[in-house]
């Protein structure tokens, strides 16, 4: 029997306590880090702003919803295209809803993808649209996540 195919993925993190700072006091040491991916640009990274993270910086949270809403249309091109959808513009404004326990710290209760899809008038609407279904269950990241992700979609026309 073949074994299945494996893809492999490297990441380099960074992270340094700040000027004088220590870990030995919560509120005062840096959250901020940078994230490498070999021959790609950095990824500078935080705690979100409620964990004492600084704003302008990408954090763990969003970046996991992004790779949702990434995954979910990147399928949804593929097999869109293989259906004879011509697509002109995608544009998910996806949520996410984490919630805080003080047992385990903090999960994820669900994702909600919005993706509102244009194809052309001469694309069947009906194919455009059910081509969502397929990609919601074949995306790497939503298999690999254990609360529901949601897709919201819309088909229109241009």
């Amino acid at each position: 029997m073949p074994k299945n195919k494996q893809h492999h993925y490297f990441s380099n993190l960074k992270w340094h306590p700040g000027d004088g700072e220590t870990t030995l006091n919560y509120k005062n040491y840096s959250r901020n880090h940078i994230i490498e991916f070999k021959g790609k640009d950095a990824i500078e990274a935080s705690s979100d702003p409620s964990f004492l993270g600084d704003p302008s910086r990408h954090n763990p949270e969003e970046m996991l919803l992004a790779s949702l809403s990434s995954c979910h249309m990147l399928w949804y091109l593929h097999l869109a295209g293989t259906h004879g959808v011509e697509i002109l513009n995608y544009v998910d404004q996806a949520e996410a809803i984490m919630e805080e326990d003080p047992d385990i710290g903090g999960r994820f209760i669900k994702a909600i993808l919005k993706p509102v899809v244009t194809i052309t008038k001469s694309s069947p609407q009906d194919v455009a649209f059910n081509q969502h279904e397929g990609a919601h269950h074949k995306c790497f990241i939503a298999n690999s996540v254990n609360f529901p992700v949601l897709v919201e979609a819309k088909i229109v026309t241009d």
